[in-house]
């Protein structure tokens, strides 16, 4: 059997990652980023990861509305590179993609002449094996400053937090293979979790004070359900600029790639937590410190008030004809797994759902994972009582529970560190009555068929878009646009598909697009987006403003589906 070659772990020699800085440019500014090697410090490991300019997340790159400035990129990493400016609409040529420029190879360098023509927060990662070097910690922020005055209502100050997770494994980074991508399936969850590079993140506030957080997750699959307790929090913006309408929120969802901008006010001294929380547990990311005092000025008759853009209340009306029209095109998800069963006698069972077990090839009829192939078991055991077993599928004297394999029963999700360098068992706290898929909402909040999932990579699991028209698969799919088309695409997340799961789906700078409906249910609040995530089963019409002539990309953005092949690029010609 060959070996597999895998990317460096080794920290010895390695300079030291440092916390990341906020380098304001302006117009036609030059910048120098590099990609290095680090030693960091996660939890009770060092850890060999990537940086830019030494520190992850890598430099906040500060920009006015309209501006380009220039960037100057050096790969001193492990493999060629390119950095993708995720979310601007700049030149194709800069996009950062295999097809939009040569790979920077290890000790060269590539100029990006980088374009911000729209206000909000982006960020900048790698397009060449995406899952490995993001995870390692290639990605930063860009905050693009509005010209318009007051685009954003009024706060006291701005925070920029990075949402990441990170798998740890015998105090390393789980391996990675030079050659092959694996955990393809789910894609790659961490076990230790992280904000702005930290395990530990405190921050400082003062008493009353209104502050803009923009979140942005940079997870490889990790979706992120965040709110901040003993504080308001107002949602004003996401992936590319303000909401149609301000409103007040407890908590936001944010898919891998996308952004969310909100104010958060901290009225009363003390301590608040961040937070992340599941339908089945919940996780402390960071703490705020609000001192006692008081923030001046007092923001707190601004922060009440809602505000209503008129710039999207426009773009409503402008929507108004393609909520009933038919989709120009339609793109649908899905899966096929080809994991080659054991030698002899087997049964077919649901990673996720060891008690459902069939003599037959099939489906879950909890989660519609395709059922796989698995020994034949000689004991069965019950999940909830590990002490109670037999060598038939009985029940469970204690809980009537169905017996599993007894194999099956032991591969549970690891255990997860949680902020602050804690360690919390995968169940924590009160259970939940019912298993996390009937309480998802249609998201994959953890890993829960790790064994599985590790064993995937992209010989025995392709993840694809398919054009419902022409049939065609991820690169073959071939759509062409003009600058100025509005065009419709359906994105239906099929059921009817190996293992299905929620995609965040992006798109390149072609233009950006508005959410027109989720399952036949209009958009309540617009905001523009590059990326949207569509929740197991679920439909989801999007409108595409085409602005920018090229060759651009479209794929998911779980970076071991995008690695997989799930991904295609489209043109854009200029108008007649």
């Amino acid at each position: 059997m060959a070996t597999v070659q895998q990317f460096p772990t080794e920290t010895k020699g390695l300079r030291e990652a440092g916390r990341p800085e906020l380098v304001e440019l302006s117009d036609a500014e030059e910048f120098d980023l590099e990609i290095v090697p680090v030693a960091k410090r996660i939890g009770d490991a060092t850890v060999r990861m990537l940086a830019y300019n030494g520190s992850v997340p890598g430099p906040t790159l500060k920009v006015r509305e309209g501006s380009t400035v220039t960037v100057h990129v050096t790969n001193h990493g492990d493999l060629e590179a390119t950095v993708h400016w995720h979310g601007l609409r700049l030149e194709n040529r800069y996009d950062g993609t295999h097809d939009t420029q040569a790979p920077i190879p290890v000790g060269e360098t590539f100029t990006y002449l980088v374009h911000v023509p729209d206000p909000g927060a982006y960020w900048y990662h790698p397009h060449i094996r995406e899952d490995y070097g993001q995870e390692l910690g290639l990605y930063g922020n860009i905050l693009v400053v509005p010209e318009e005055p007051d685009y954003w209502p009024p706060a006291n100050r701005e925070e920029l937090l990075t949402l990441d997770d990170i798998l740890i494994e015998d105090g390393k980074v789980a391996p990675f293979g030079r050659d092959e991508t694996s955990h393809v399936a789910m894609g790659r969850f961490g076990n230790v979790m992280l904000v702005s590079g930290e395990t530990d993140l405190s921050l400082e506030a003062r008493r009353g004070e209104v502050v803009r957080c923009y979140l942005t997750n940079t997870a490889n699959t990790r979706v992120f359900n965040v709110s901040f307790s003993e504080a308001r929090m107002k949602l004003v913006g996401g992936d590319s600029g303000h909401y149609e309408h301000e409103e007040l929120v407890e908590e936001v969802l944010i898919a891998p790639s996308e952004r969310v901008v909100v104010d958060v006010r901290f009225a009363e001294s003390g301590e608040v937590t961040l937070k992340h929380t599941t339908p089945e547990r919940s996780y402390n990311l960071a703490t705020v410190n609000v001192a006692d005092e008081a923030a001046e000025p007092d923001l707190a008759q601004q922060f009440a008030a809602l505000r209503t853009n008129a710039d999207m209340v426009e773009e409503r009306k402008r929507i108004e004809p393609y909520l009933d029209a038919p989709p120009d095109k339609t793109l649908a998800f899905v899966a096929e797994m080809n994991i080659e069963p054991p030698e002899g006698p087997v049964v077919y069972a649901c990673p996720m759902h060891p008690e459902v077990v069939s003599d037959e090839p099939g489906s879950c009829p909890r989660c519609g994972m395709k059922l796989l192939a698995t020994d034949a078991p000689t004991a069965y055991v019950c999940p909830m009582h590990p002490e109670v077993t037999s060598n038939q599928p009985d029940k469970c004297p204690k809980c009537g529970m169905k017996l599993v394999p007894a194999d099956l029963a032991g591969a549970a999700p690891e255990e997860h560190h949680h902020g602050r360098g804690e360690h919390h068992a995968h169940h924590h706290g009160e259970p939940e009555p019912e298993h996390a898929h009937e309480a998802a909402q249609g998201i994959e909040w953890e890993d829960d068929m790790v064994e599985v999932n590790r064993m995937t990579t992209t010989e025995n699991m392709r993840w694809k878009l398919i054009d419902r028209e022409t049939g065609a698969e991820n690169a073959a799919i071939n759509w062409k646009f003009r600058v100025g088309d509005r065009v419709k695409i359906r994105l239906v997340n099929e059921m009817d598909s190996d293992h299905p799961m929620p995609h965040p789906f992006h798109v390149h700078g072609a233009g950006r697009f508005l959410i027109l409906s989720r399952d036949g249910v209009v958009e309540p609040n617009l905001v523009w987006k590059d990326t949207v995530l569509v929740r197991t089963g679920e439909t989801v019409d999007i409108l595409l403003d085409v602005s920018n002539v090229g060759r651009w990309m479209a794929h998911c953005h779980i970076a071991e589906h995008h690695e997989s092949g799930m991904m295609f690029s489209f043109e854009v010609e200029e108008t007649r």
